[in-house]
């Protein structure tokens, strides 16, 4: 079997609050709870496994894949609830999308200041 990423854990101040924030602004189904997490399920079977932290959460990135389609429905969630977005990781170019490799990327940040991203082209695609 070829190495598979299957589950990563995202820590959070408010679990179902940042399950409910990825859920609804990524276009994904309701998540699950599996013991202390609710795992939020992307269609390539990675999950997003959100657990509740008492102490400080450590800021992550999160890539996603997204078909153009799905670009323009996260992108029009993402500018309808005014969040602030950038065209690169860093926050310097505030407002704006990129078009690395032919596709459009755009970055944003969760409630608890992780910085998640979509793209329509794998970087060196």
């Amino acid at each position: 079997m070829a190495v598979q990423l299957n589950h990563t854990i995202v820590e959070a101040r408010d679990r179902e609050g940042t399950a409910k924030f990825l859920t609804e602004v990524l276009g994904l189904p309701d998540p699950v709870p599996y013991g202390p997490f609710l795992v939020v399920q992307t269609s390539n079977a990675v999950s997003l496994d959100v657990l509740q932290s008492d102490e400080p959460v450590h800021p992550q990135h999160y890539a996603f894949l997204v078909s153009d389609e799905e670009f323009d429905s996260i992108f029009e969630r993402i500018t309808s609830r005014g969040l602030p977005y950038w065209a690169d990781p860093f926050g310097k170019e505030p407002g704006r999308i990129n078009h690395h490799d032919g596709g459009r990327g755009v970055y944003w940040n969760d409630p608890n200041g992780h910085r998640l991203e979509i793209i329509t082209k794998p970087y060196g695609g």
